[in-house]
């Protein structure tokens, strides 16, 4: 039988998450800190990861969360794990990563116990980073959490500081005539808390990229960039074919693929 999550949690409960947010948010790391980053073709890199969270039909607490890890530059899955879990965190605006973070943040520990030599040197996370109500979205907090390179990665443009998909912004995304062109998404207080890319070359709607943690932005933009077979990089993609469709139920075990 589909659940609902429960409603908005006490003032108690918020006051901590933002306490929380606060602290990991001093964390977060908005430069290049690997050797692999400042290279023109990523050199040393090898391994990126995708993660995503998605839910029963119909059910907002039943969920499956999933990792997989893809060689770079070829782009092939390398290892993938879909869990089942019961999301207990109820849903609030700007506390996403309360919610969901804590089931991906354990499927990369799970990995680094049973398989360190495949783990991802990046993870694509479908959502936003340093763009965020508060500059600490779901990218910058998984990041902080388990001490990889993030890179936020959402489809639509979130609407904090000003930023809006109005007229103006529209035209903006008009101009961007080919794949790897873009624009930087500054807000009304002057900070550029992002970029929109048009991924490919075939692709109209730009990806909204910002930094998680422990990467500068144009280089998320340039991976992102580089890992887009169509509109949305492999990492995201790969990730979002696996887990929970239509009421269906995922595979508990991880898999490794043969290299």
């Amino acid at each position: 039988m589909a659940r609902k999550a429960a409603g908005r949690p006490p003032k108690e409960t918020l006051s901590l998450w933002t306490r929380e947010q606060a602290r990991l948010k001093a964390c977060v790391v908005d430069r290049d800190t690997e050797a692999w980053q400042g290279d023109p073709a990523f050199s040393g890199l090898q391994r990126v990861g995708g993660v995503d969270v998605s839910f029963v039909k119909g059910d907002s607490v039943s969920a499956c969360a999933s990792l997989v890890v893809l060689s770079y530059p070829e782009l092939k899955v390398v290892y993938e794990e879909s869990r089942m879990v019961s999301l207990t965190a109820p849903y609030v605006s700007g506390f996403l990563a309360f919610r969901e973070v804590p089931f991906l943040a354990d499927a990369v520990r799970r990995l680094q116990a049973k398989e360190p030599g495949l783990m991802p040197q990046v993870i694509l996370v479908d959502g936003n980073g340093v763009l965020h109500h508060r500059g600490f979205g779901v990218a910058c907090h998984l990041g902080v959490l388990t001490g990889l390179p993030c890179i936020g990665v959402a489809k639509k443009l979130l609407h904090v500081d000003g930023l809006e998909n109005n007229a103006l912004h529209k035209e903006k995304i008009q101009l961007l005539q080919a794949g790897g062109d873009s624009f930087p998404l500054t807000g009304s207080s002057g900070t550029v808390l992002g970029m929109a890319l048009r991924s490919h070359d075939r692709s109209t709607k730009p990806l909204y990229i910002s930094v998680g943690h422990k990467m500068g932005l144009e280089t998320a933009v340039r991976l992102t960039h580089r890992c887009c077979r169509f509109r949305i990089p492999e990492p995201v993609r790969q990730v979002g074919g696996h887990g929970v469709w239509q009421g269906g139920r995922a595979p508990l075990l991880p898999t490794i693929f043969p290299s």
